[in-house]
C-alpha cells in the first residue's frame, strides 16, 4: 500500500528494491494505491487503485494545513477500510506499508484494519528518541494483536530503546545501480581521484566554505572535486549560479546546476570515485542518509560529517570523517583521504565489499519476509 503523494528519488529506489528482491526471493508483489495515484516509475507488477485520493499540504499554512491535514487523515480511514475488505477475501497473504510513521498506527486504533486476518507490516525509515517514544507508545496499543508488526531500519540501533512486541530492528538497505553497467573499482595509484558532492543545493548548506576547504588542501596526487546541485527555489538557483561563476577558474572543481535522477543518477556516482558529505544534521544520527546508503551500494569511500550515521565508519573503514561544520578539520580530513589513499586502496576496498554484503538489498528483502513470517 504506496500512499506517499510526491514520491521522490527515495522512496522510488526503495519499492523498486521491494519488488525486485521480494521477486528474486519468490514472492509476488501487487500495488494498492490511493484513485488518481500516478507512479513515476514502471515497476512491471499490477496496480490496483482504491477510494481516497493522496493529500499533500506541503506548502500550506495555517488553517489551510490544518484542513488538508484532518483530509489525509480521512482518506486514510478510507485506504485502511479497502484494504481491511482486501484482506478479508485472503487477496494477499501479508499487507506492506513501506514508508510508515507512527502517525499510521495512531490511525490504525480507529480503523478495522487493526484486526486484519493477515500480517500488516510498517516499515519506519528510522526514528529519532522523541519518534521512538511516540512509537512505542503507539505501538503497545497492538500488543495483543500479533498481525500488526513493525519493521525499523535504523543504523543507531544501540542508541534507541525500541521496546514493542511485534517490533524488529535492521539495517537499512543499500542503494544499487539498476539501471547501468557497473564494475566497481577504485582509481590506481597514477589516476585522478575524483570526489563527488551530490544533492540539493541550499544556500544554508554554505557550499563556499566546502570548496574553500578544498581548494585550500596540499595534495599530493591528481584530485578532482564534482559538484551537482538541484534547486528548488530562484534565490537558491541565482546563488549556486554565482559560487559556479566565481569559481569557474578552478581546474579541479566541475559543476552541474541540474537533477539527476534514475539513470542520469546513477551514471553521476558511478563516475566518481569518493562521496564527500560534508553538511551534518542531527537527524541523522538516527536517521539513514541516503548517500551513506549510495555509497556503500557503489563501492565508495566517503569523506562524512561526523554526526551523518556515525555507526558506519565506527564498525568500516571506508573513509574519514570530520567534525560537523569544522571547516578547518574538514580540510585536514580532505588531505589525509586524497594522500593516504594508494596504501588505503586494498583495505578500502575489503570494508566496502563487507558493508555491501551487510547491508545488502536482499538482506533486507529477508528481513522483511521474516518480519512477516514472524
Amino acid at each position: 500500500m504506496e500512499c506517499v503523494v510526491t514520491p521522490g528519488g527515495h522512496e522510488i529506489d526503495f519499492d523498486r528494491l521491494l519488488v525486485e528482491e521480494l521477486t528474486a526471493l519468490g514472492h509476488s508483489v501487487e500495488f494498492y494505491v490511493p484513485e488518481g495515484h500516478e507512479f513515476k516509475w514502471n515497476y512491471g507488477v499490477p496496480v490496483h487503485h482504491i477510494p481516497g485520493a493522496g493529500v499533500s499540504y506541503q506548502g500550506a499554512h495555517g488553517l489551510r494545513k490544518l484542513i488538508l491535514s484532518a483530509r489525509r487523515e480521512w482518506h486514510r480511514q478510507m485506504w485502511y477500510k479497502s484494504m481491511y475488505e482486501y484482506a478479508q477475501k485472503k487477496t494477499f497473504d501479508v499487507m506492506i506499508f513501506p514508508s510508515a510513521t507512527y502517525r499510521y498506527l495512531r490511525a490504525l486504533k480507529m480503523s478495522p484494519l487493526k484486526n486484519s486476518p493477515v500480517p500488516v507490516l510498517f516499515l519506519i525509515h528510522g526514528a529519532t528518541p522523541s519518534e521512538v517514544k511516540k512509537l512505542n507508545h503507539e505501538a503497545d496499543y497492538f500488543a495483543g494483536n500479533g498481525n500488526i508488526r513493525i519493521g525499523v531500519q535504523t543504523f543507531a540501533k544501540d542508541k534507541l530503546t525500541l521496546t514493542a512486541k511485534y517490533m524488529r530492528v535492521y539495517g537499512p538497505p543499500n542503494y544499487l545501480p539498476r539501471d547501468i553497467e557497473y564494475s566497481w573499482r577504485l582509481p590506481g595509484v597514477d589516476e585522478q581521484l575524483t570526489i563527488g558532492f551530490f544533492g540539493q543545493y541550499r544556500r544554508e548548506k554554505n557550499l563556499e566554505e566546502f570548496l574553500k576547504a578544498f581548494i585550500a588542501g596540499n595534495y599530493e596526487r591528481p584530485v578532482k572535486l564534482f559538484v551537482q546541485g538541484a534547486t528548488q527555489t530562484s534565490d537558491d538557483s541565482a546563488d549556486f549560479d554565482r559560487i559556479i561563476e566565481k569559481y569557474a577558474n578552478q581546474d579541479n572543481i566541475e559543476f552541474l546546476h541540474k537533477p539527476l535522477i534514475g539513470v542520469d543518477w546513477q551514471k553521476g556516482l558511478a563516475d566518481v570515485d569518493a562521496l564527500a558529505i560534508p553538511y551534518g544534521n542531527e537527524r541523522y544520527l538516527y536517521h539513514t542518509s541516503a548517500l551513506i546508503s549510495n555509497a556503500m551500494g557503489y563501492h565508495k569511500p566517503v569523506i562524512v560529517a561526523d554526526n551523518v550515521n556515525p555507526e558506519i565508519l565506527a564498525a568500516y573503514d571506508i573513509g574519514e570523517s570530520f567534525k560537523n561544520g569544522d571547516m578547518d578539520d574538514l580540510r585536514i580530513k580532505l588531505e589525509q583521504f586524497v594522500n593516504r589513499y594508494n596504501k588505503k586502496k586494498t583495505h578500502y576496498e575489503q570494508e566496502l565489499e563487507r558493508a555491501y554484503k551487510d547491508f545488502s538489498p536482499r538482506r533486507l528483502a529477508e528481513n522483511i519476509v521474516a518480519l512477516a513470517q514472524k
